[in-house]
């Protein structure tokens, strides 16, 4: 039975085969002989169908006779199958349209295979095509491969018709070396592109621009950090360099504490944060203080928690000023006055310390509510001024160095944190007025004598005319009364002028003294300041040191000459010089005059 099925199935499968090729000879025959190339085409499709669909047929009866052995139930479909192909033989001829359509149908999964690939081939061309034909403009974020490195640029296949070229200094080091060579992937911007056969331009600098204004923008929305170089030092702050973005970092900004160099952050990495960002304005503004501050303020608390007055702590030097140095004991700056560095006079804080310099403090105040911290550097040191009375006795010669000169005197350091005073009254036995500048010089080393100690005010007094001979002791023996001496003009007073006759020996001239003839009302009308004059010693006091002179006395006296020649009862002629309520003044020679009584005018009584 089933044999019989396999054998109708076959005849079914011939029967249909000659009325496709049938049909295919009338279509053929009724095709004229103009036919196109397309309708060959499909011919020789139509007969390659046939024959396949032959093959076909021809191969059935085997594999039916195998799924017939193995499986019962396949022979009754295949019965039936078979059954129906041989009603379907038994049906007339169909017309040619329905014969193509059957046709089609009964072409093998082959040929349908390599249509579909055929179409894929075409899709992918036309895929590729299109692709090439990419529309690129200016200002593109493009990816690319190097291609060739030159002096002239960078070639870069970006999937262009050309390739394009970038500038070979945006992959130049700082240094001059190439930073990219062939076969490297890197990312540009056009710059200009056009339809014609010139290369388009590129940009490495400006991708690497683009990127970075991203980072910076994320970094500001996040608040997180950002590292950069310093480029430069500008107008009130710095130029910070991010990754080819330029910042402003202003300089209140650098740090928690002033800077005053800022030259030395040049050419360094910082971290630091975006406080101000505008790709619009192309304007970013950084802050560096905003991190250390975090840090400093942690180290702060810890350090006024666990600090007291009393303690002894270690600092470094962060600042120096007139009035001392500021030293950061952990977070937190303390005072250290000038004052307080030193036993001794100390003019410039830089004098003994640095910046930078490590060392140990001591607390001296503490407030913890204004965070202010007084530091004392001395307060360490053996105070020297415990035994001065032990080693500077009074009248004890010693030896110092001039520190400082003042318009009252100069400052002695007889060691460190011990100094004392020689007045201008002690620098010299003279009595001129004298500047202690012209004397001694800031750093001289002098001898002097210790005139005074007191301990509790820090104070000792010194002199140094006391170490030179005093004049005034052989004044004798040098001057005596009577003797005429030459000396100049120191000074002049209401009461008369201070010659110097020598270092350290003056003598007065009393306004009295200076001249016979007439009433001097101040020795300036008569005298000058520096004036060479010759006078007369009078007296000489060497217990307190004075010496009275007289000019006048230079010059006989109008008065002896006239007594001399002349006795009471002469008759002698004048001038009537002045008059007054008790008389007349009559002048008789130079620088001498007579007064006529008013009682001795006339014999009659003369009204006033």
């Amino acid at each position: 039975m089933a044999n019989e099925v396999i054998n109708e199935t076959e005849e079914t499968a011939q029967s249909e085969t000659s009325v496709s090729e049938q049909t295919t000879t009338n279509d053929s025959v009724e095709t004229p002989a103009e036919e196109t190339p397309a309708a060959t085409t499909t011919k020789e499709q139509d007969a390659s169908v046939t024959n396949d669909s032959v093959e076909a047929s021809a191969e059935t009866p085997a594999d039916s006779v195998e799924a017939s052995a193995d499986a019962p139930a396949t022979e009754v479909q295949t019965a039936s199958v078979a059954d129906d192909s041989i009603e379907s033989s038994k049906e007339e001829i169909p017309s040619p349209a329905t014969t193509e359509e059957q046709t089609a149908s009964a072409q093998p999964p082959a040929a349908t295979e390599t249509q579909t690939s055929g179409e894929e081939d075409f899709g992918s061309i036309l895929e590729k095509f299109e692709q090439e034909q990419t529309i690129y403009h200016n200002g593109d974020l493009v990816e690319g491969k190097v291609v060739g490195v030159s002096e002239r640029g960078v070639l870069i296949d970006f999937g262009y018709k050309s390739e394009g070229i970038a500038p070979i200094e945006d992959f130049t080091s700082p240094t001059g070396e190439v930073t990219v060579q062939k076969g490297d992937a890197v990312e540009v911007t056009i710059k200009s592109i056009s339809s014609g056969d010139a290369p388009p331009m590129l940009s490495r600098a400006d991708a690497v621009s683009r990127k970075s204004w991203e980072v910076i923008e994320k970094v500001f929305n996040e608040e997180t950090p950002i590292i950069g170089r310093v480029i430069d030092v500008t107008k009130g702050g710095l130029r910070v360099d991010l990754d080819g973005v330029e910042a402003f970092l202003p300089g209140s900004q650098v740090d928690s504490r002033p800077i005053r160099n800022l030259n030395s952050f040049v050419g360094q990495d910082i971290e630091a944060k975006v406080i101000k960002f505008s790709r619009k304005r192309n304007n970013i503004v950084l802050s560096r203080k905003v991190l250390t501050d975090e840090v400093i303020n942690k180290q702060k608390s810890e350090t006024l928690d666990k600090i007291e007055e009393g303690y002894v702590i270690e600092g470094t030097v962060k600042n120096l000023t007139e009035y001392g140095a500021f030293v950061d004991i952990g977070g937190i700056d303390g005072l250290l006055h000038v004052t307080d560095m030193s036993w001794g006079r100390l003019q410039n804080p830089g004098d003994q310390f640095k910046v930078n310099d490590h060392l140990q403090v001591k607390v001296l105040k503490l407030d913890r509510q204004k965070e202010k911290v007084a530091l004392g550097y001395k307060q360490l040191i053996p105070d020297p001024w415990s035994t001065v009375m032990e080693l500077y006795p009074i009248n004890e010669k010693v030896k110092g160095r001039v520190s400082s000169v003042t318009d009252y005197g100069a400052f002695i350091e007889l060691e460190p944190g011990v100094e004392g005073l020689v007045h201008v009254s002690e620098m010299s036995w003279s009595k001129r007025s004298q500047s202690p500048k012209k004397l001694v010089r800031s750093g001289d080393e002098v001898e002097v004598q210790v005139l005074g100690v007191d301990t509790d005010d820090r104070r000792i007094s010194l002199g140094m005319k006391q170490l030179q001979p005093n004049p005034w002791q052989t004044v004798h023996e040098r001057y005596r009364v009577g003797q005429t001496v030459r000396g100049r003009v120191r000074n002049l007073t209401d009461f008369g002028a201070f010659v110097e006759i020598e270092e350290g020996i003056d003598g007065l001239v009393h306004v009295s003294d200076i001249t016979w003839s007439k009433k001097v009302k101040h020795p300036k009308d008569v005298l000058k300041r520096d004036q060479e004059v010759e006078a007369v010693v009078k007296n000489i006091d060497t217990e307190n040191r004075r010496m009275s002179l007289s000019i006048k006395e230079l010059t006989p006296s109008a008065w002896e000459a006239f007594v001399t020649s002349h006795k009471p009862g002469d008759v002698v002629r004048g001038k009537i010089s002045r008059f007054t309520g008790f008389g007349v003044f009559v002048e008789l020679g130079n620088d001498l005059e007579g007064l006529c009584h008013i009682s001795e005018l006339s014999d009659e009584r003369v009204e006033r």
